[in-house]
């Protein structure tokens, strides 16, 4: 997929609000709202891959899955290591098990559901957890576990008819995510299936 200015530019404008929200600065209202567009935008970036392969008829599970390796595990490791030895100097001893545990869930892809368990992520407590801001990416690979092969069987059975196929999924995770908003927040605001809807748009 060649690389696209305005994706690019889009981006930079939705990760704006999100850094800012972290550092605890108002100035933008719900700039938490920035992951909204980012999942959007990664749904369109990995669909526009994998039917590109599809396409040219190089489609590999295995090769997609190395690729995702390869552009995100360098920088997660980073930012563990980093993140490691700046908690070993900032938190007290009685919140290092609790983000040893994180270390290993964002490690699994799984700190989406860790943090759904032990934190808000409007909780004032939140600073306390370094690696909150993992359950994205958490979602984003859990989505893509699945995403290749249901692209692959649409591709190949289904072809032009592959809104009847998405529009009820992309439906019922959206009337989750609204149901989510009164009846579990954070449930909603963390979990994979209250957040398809917002990949599938792409």
């Amino acid at each position: 997929m060649q690389y696209r200015r305005d994706i690019a530019g889009l981006r930079a404008v939705a990760v704006l609000p999100v850094v800012l929200f972290h550092f605890g600065i108002s100035a933008i209202p719900g700039g938490f709202s920035g992951v909204d567009i980012f999942f959007v935008i990664s749904g369109y970036l990995i669909s526009g891959s994998l039917l590109d392969d599809l396409e040219r008829g190089q489609f590999s599970i295995v090769n997609f899955y190395w690729r995702r390796a390869r552009r995100i595990l360098p920088a997660l490791v980073f930012v563990m290591l980093l993140t490691c030895i700046a908690a070993l100097f900032i938190l007290l001893p009685s919140d290092l098990r609790e983000f040893g545990l994180s270390i290993i869930a964002a490690s699994t892809f799984w700190s989406n559901v860790f943090f759904w368990k032990t934190s808000s992520y409007f909780s004032i407590d939140a600073a306390l957890r370094p690696l909150l801001h993992t359950w994205s990416l958490s979602v984003e690979e859990q989505y893509y576990i699945f995403a290749p092969i249901l692209m692959f069987l649409i591709y190949r059975y289904i072809g032009k008819r592959w809104l009847t196929t998405l529009l009820p999924i992309i439906l019922c995770s959206f009337v989750m995510a609204v149901m989510a908003t009164s009846l579990a927040p954070t449930a909603g605001f963390y979990l994979l299936p209250t957040r398809i809807w917002e990949l599938m748009l792409g």
